[in-house]
């Protein structure tokens, strides 16, 4: 994702996402720490004739050399256009953050994932996400609980563990 690619992601994020749309600010600021070195965040679009179906975003908590812990990543958001949903979309999306997950050498990805959005839950489910817990009212407007997510990667193999083959619906979480 580019700084161009804003626009026309904020109006599938307005479609997709009324009650709780980022702002512009917000993808901007996300960008700003997506390039250069110093890098700990990756953002991607999915476009298909000029138009952009799908996004999604990934931002990386690395460890620091006198550190006990390990590098960390949180999915911040995948979005697939809905006429688009149910082709493989969101799963190839998923696959581009979880092979920057591995290139930020983190050792787990976590995500948050609304509890009524059951076919996210289930392509996460597929690349081998596990529940660990809620965040009751996490989304709002609306007062909608999460359901946390955390997938472990393999070390030394730079992918995810259960990892899907081939992806075969997708879904914005």
């Amino acid at each position: 994702m580019r700084w161009w690619d804003i626009d026309p992601v904020l109006e599938l994020e307005k479609e997709l996402f009324p009650e709780d749309t980022w702002s512009r600010g917000m993808f901007w600021s996300e960008l700003a720490h997506s390039r250069g070195p110093e890098a700990n965040r990756r953002y991607v679009v999915a476009e298909e004739d000029d138009r952009i179906v799908g996004y999604a975003g990934l931002a990386a908590q690395g460890a620091t050399p006198d550190s006990d812990f390990a590098a960390v990543a949180d999915v911040q958001t995948i979005a697939v256009a809905r006429d688009r949903q149910g082709t493989g979309l969101g799963g190839r999306l998923l696959t581009e953050l979880l092979r920057a997950a591995t290139a930020f050498e983190c050792a787990e990805v976590m995500l948050e994932c609304r509890v009524d959005n059951v076919r996210a839950q289930k392509l996460y489910e597929r690349f081998g996400f596990e529940p660990i817990g809620f965040r009751r009212g996490y989304y709002q407007p609306g007062n909608v609980d999460a359901l946390v997510m955390r997938l472990t990667m393999q070390s030394g193999s730079g992918s995810a563990a259960g990892s899907p083959s081939e992806q075969g619906t997708e879904s914005n979480g």
